[in-house]
């Protein structure tokens, strides 16, 4: 089946949003842009759950999306987070992201109010409706309380510009509901997932771990496509410690701030109501990265 959003597969990384003395970091949202492309990262993702965009004025978030698009110039793509829980705030974020030249949008679930399955069905069509770029649906119901039903999803696919879904459920009779009733591409959204979901049809990942190891999880995803399946097999088992840590010391991004600052990539600086790692848990994570092969430097 020839799937929409095809052009999307491969590598995407959810970057972090930098921040020092509480201001956007330009500087190191250019180095972290620039070391990703280096990587030969397919597509960028700003301002998503992990460049902790709940913390992120309107504002801001709208300046990021643009200096991300502008820094990479096309050289890679952009999938700009502009989901929201109000269907016009998304709406809103999303026609910004389209004028500026965002190759697509990634729309979180509304999340906190738990819209029925129809309210979910409406509010994808308005920003369908809305845009004309391909949008990526995102269901990660740990995060909004509301799974995205797969019935649900198989309706918003008519639509002729969702053409993607961000899969981050865990459950992979739902991944698999998806790819079977529906010809849209599906991303996993969850590292340590993302060799089981490519073995049953899924065609990349939208990568937080990506931030630190982007070679590696691009050298899994092309292994699999290449049909080398001891490679993609050997860089999960590689992968998995570090995805699976990364993701479980504490919230996103935490973690992930706390792992670039030890590998002096960021500050670690992080937004309210997010908190630093106490100090067992920064050890246990440079342990982990050491563990890895990854060198600590002083920032």
């Amino acid at each position: 089946m020839n799937r929409k959003g095809s052009d999307f597969a491969g590598l995407s990384v959810a970057l972090v949003t930098p921040f020092r003395d509480g201001k956007l970091d330009k500087p190191a949202l250019k180095d972290q842009i620039e070391f990703q492309l280096e990587a030969g990262t397919h597509c960028l993702v700003p301002v998503g759950t992990t460049g902790e965009s709940p913390t992120l004025s309107h504002l801001e978030h709208e300046k990021i999306i643009s200096e991300v698009i502008q820094i990479t110039a096309g050289r890679a793509k952009v999938m700009a987070g502009t989901g929201s829980n109000s269907t016009a705030e998304a709406i809103s974020l999303t026609q910004w992201a389209a004028n500026e030249g965002a190759d697509a949008t990634l729309q979180v679930a509304p999340y906190y109010n738990k819209p029925t399955q129809e309210g979910l069905f409406q509010h994808y069509r308005a920003v369908s409706e809305a845009v004309d770029i391909p949008i990526c649906v995102y269901n990660i119901p740990g995060r909004t309380g509301r799974n995205i039903e797969p019935e649900t999803i198989a309706r918003i696919a008519e639509f002729g510009n969702i053409t993607m879904v961000k899969e981050a459920t865990g459950s992979m009779d739902q991944a698999s509901q998806v790819l079977a009733m529906t010809d849209l591409t599906v991303l996993s959204g969850d590292d340590t997932m993302t060799l089981p979901l490519l073995s049953i049809g899924a065609e990349g990942v939208v990568s937080v771990v990506g931030n630190i190891v982007p070679r590696d999880m691009l050298a899994l995803v092309r292994s699999f496509a290449e049909e080398n399946l001891n490679a993609a097999r050997e860089w999960h088992n590689k992968l998995f410690p570090l995805c699976r840590d990364l993701l479980s010391i504490a919230t996103n991004p935490i973690p992930l701030k706390a792992a670039m600052a030890e590998l002096g990539r960021d500050t670690g600086e992080l937004r309210l109501p997010m908190t630093p790692l106490n100090d067992s848990q920064l050890q246990f994570l440079k342990e982990t990265i050491a563990h890895y092969g990854l060198e600590s430097v002083s920032v």
